[in-house]
């Protein structure tokens, strides 16, 4: 049961960074990967910082929102180089 909920706060997730970073959507696959990994970013970068956004699922939401928005961004970075 936790691997669907991780698929779906990825998917949200992935498809809320694609709208804020406006780059152009990965298609369904692509923004579940992207909310997944945006979600391992988070739970690693966000301890080091203090930053604690609480244990529900809006809040697994949000910080895997955050990360997936840090990952497009350097991916976006990376294409422009």
């Amino acid at each position: 049961m936790s691997i669907i909920i991780a698929i779906l706060i990825g998917l949200v997730a992935g498809w809320l960074a694609g709208q804020i970073v406006k780059g152009g959507g990965y298609g369904l696959i692509g923004d579940i990967i992207v909310g997944i990994v945006g979600s391992v970013i988070a739970s690693w970068l966000f301890p080091r910082l203090g930053i604690s956004l609480g244990g529900d699922i809006v809040g697994a939401i949000i910080s895997a929102t955050i990360g997936a928005i840090i990952l497009l961004v350097i991916l976006r970075l990376i294409k422009r180089a």
